[in-house]
């Protein structure tokens, strides 16, 4: 069973922002003549490596939600420019949906174990074609 990572996506509003700062990254790179890889920098170094690129993702938090996530593809520790110990959480640039649950503020990533994560939008046919705002207003008021 794969083992998972959970972590707060600070600044994005929305999925679409997500996105949209995905694929602006990348183009960015590309046009830099730079490996067209995705990655999150983190400071802490996974020790569950194994579990986590065995079919993990890593789960966004946005707004308070846990709403979407990305495929692990990889993990590399480095030391920065100033000595610190830190590690590129290597994701495939496609974003799936989940169905939305309430999360807590946190600092860091956390693991998160597979019994727990929230299945996909697709899997269960949860109104995906709704836009985010609409679903999240509709969802506060008890409707979803």
């Amino acid at each position: 069973m794969p083992l998972h990572l959970i972590k707060l996506c600070v600044g994005a509003e929305s999925i679409e922002d997500l996105e949209e700062w995905i694929a602006e990254n990348l183009a960015d790179k590309a046009a830099r003549g730079e490996p067209v890889e995705q990655f999150h920098t983190t400071r802490m170094v996974p020790t569950r490596t194994e579990e986590l690129l065995g079919g993990g993702s890593l789960y966004w938090v946005i707004k308070g939600e846990v709403a979407c996530r990305q495929v692990l593809t990889g993990i590399r520790p480095f030391v920065d420019e100033d000595g610190i110990r830190r590690c590129r959480l290597m994701l495939e640039p496609v974003v799936y949906r989940v169905i939305p649950r309430p999360s807590r503020p946190f600092q860091g990533w956390r693991y998160l174990p597979a019994k727990d994560a929230p299945p996909d939008l697709d899997a269960v046919g949860d109104a995906p074609l709704l836009p985010e705002t609409l679903r999240r207003e509709l969802r506060s008021l008890g409707l979803l």
